[in-house]
């Protein structure tokens, strides 16, 4: 049985260290020379970036977010361990883990890290199909005779090269298509390299929880436990075209995905479609104050990205879910794109406005769509709020104090509630 070791990329045919260094982590697996579509998904990334740029972090438990009366973003694994998570409320944090330090996102710092990695991927294959600033997919079918190894060993020079030269860390997912890849890079983060070949994939599932597929959310999953189905072989048992009546078009990719076929190519020209955040409350609220902030929050954050990308956007989206998990989006075109926070908050907010009481709400979102170049942004002026210039200027300085005297320089009020 082929082995790699992941330290010095040599080969071997057997042993549980390496002949070459010496050293133990080494993978195995009985195709793993013939395996070529992958996903990498950096860990913990953001705290990660924060912790290389701030040396003094690198013991202690990071939280990326907004302040006390804000939202965790993302979190190290220091503070996963004590039970911190993506959108869960600071103040509930912050209990969880008290000792943790809490740090505001650096948008343009993530990027300029997500660009140096990207380029390292554009090294062994031109189909490179990223997902967001931290994870992409790659597909390295045919690179073995130009790099004269397997894609095995090429994946793992990737996160060794990403570890030395940028001080970050990776995990890979290797498999023969796109979900399998994902499913196997989140099997054992962080700094993990997980295969999933094709003679073990109906054994791999057939017990697996079907929230594994990526895009089945909390609504797809209600759904699909009102019908029974919560494993693969529960899926097994359905023939294609009930699941299809009683699912629509998810039913045929379920069907598929419960006998681990995907057939979606990786594409390396994937065009952004739009930039979003949201977040989910740990109870249910219909405060208005506090649905502001959250706005604010949000706007600001998806701004962030969109200069991060230099991109803006022509279409702001609000998304609120009910107690009942009904979801209400409200969208509004602009006369010219932006990417300006305060314009996405005022839009955002004015959406908000027209949905009226209709909550309590358990999650919130705002996003822009309809993407174009930055340099097409905010070019025209808003004869109804003549001051929408000058807020715009005054938001630009303020990114440059910012990225000058750190994220914390300049705060606004609103983003306090």
């Amino acid at each position: 049985m082929p082995v790699l070791c992941r330290d010095c990329l040599h080969m071997f045919d057997a042993g549980p260290r390496c002949p070459a260094c010496g050293r133990p982590r080494v993978l195995t697996h009985p195709e793993l020379n013939d395996l070529s579509i992958a996903h990498m998904d950096c860990d913990a990334f953001y705290a990660s970036v924060e912790k290389r740029d701030n040396p003094e972090l690198r013991d202690k438990p990071v939280i990326i977010g907004g302040g006390r009366r804000g939202v965790v973003s993302t979190a190290c694994y220091i503070a996963r361990v004590k039970g911190v998570r993506s959108a869960m409320p600071m103040f509930q944090a912050l209990k969880l883990c008290p000792e943790a330090v809490v740090v505001k996102g650096r948008m343009d710092a993530y990027a300029e890290a997500s660009r140096a990695i990207r380029a390292m991927m554009d090294d062994l294959t031109p189909v490179v199909e990223p997902l967001s600033l931290d994870e992409a997919f790659l597909d390295l079918t045919g690179t073995a005779r130009l790099h004269g190894k397997p894609p095995a060993a090429m994946l793992a020079g990737l996160v060794n090269r990403m570890e030395d030269e940028l001080g970050l860390t990776g995990s890979i997912g290797l498999s023969h298509n796109k979900f399998l890849a994902k499913v196997a890079s989140d099997l054992d983060k962080p700094r993990g390299f997980s295969i999933i070949g094709k003679a073990e994939t109906p054994a791999f599932l057939k017990d697996k929880p079907v929230r594994l597929i990526w895009g089945v959310g909390q609504q797809g999953q209600a759904a699909l436990d009102k019908a029974g189905v919560r494993t693969f072989s529960d899926l097994l048992r359905w023939d294609k075209v009930d699941l299809v009546a009683r699912f629509g078009a998810m039913g045929e990719r379920l069907w598929h995905l419960a006998r681990g076929e995907d057939h979606r190519r990786i594409s390396a020209h994937a065009p952004v479609k739009s930039i979003s955040n949201e977040t989910t409350f740990g109870e249910d609220t219909n405060a208005a104050e506090l649905l502001d902030g959250h706005i604010w929050r949000l706007a600001e954050n998806v701004a962030d990205r969109a200069k991060a990308r230099d991109l803006a956007g022509r279409v702001v989206t609000l998304k609120l879910k009910r107690a009942n998990h009904r979801i209400l989006t409200r969208q509004s075109s602009l006369t010219d794109a932006t990417q300006i926070a305060d314009r996405i908050y005022r839009t955002a907010r004015a959406l908000f406005d027209q949905v009226g009481d209709e909550g309590p709400y358990r999650l919130i979102g705002v996003g822009i769509s309809h993407l174009v170049a930055a340099g097409e942004a905010d070019t025209g002026g808003d004869l109804l709020d003549p001051q929408a210039r000058t807020r715009a200027e005054a938001e630009r300085a303020s990114d440059k104090i910012r990225e000058k005297f750190g994220s914390d320089a300049i705060i606004k009020g609103r983003a306090l509630r």
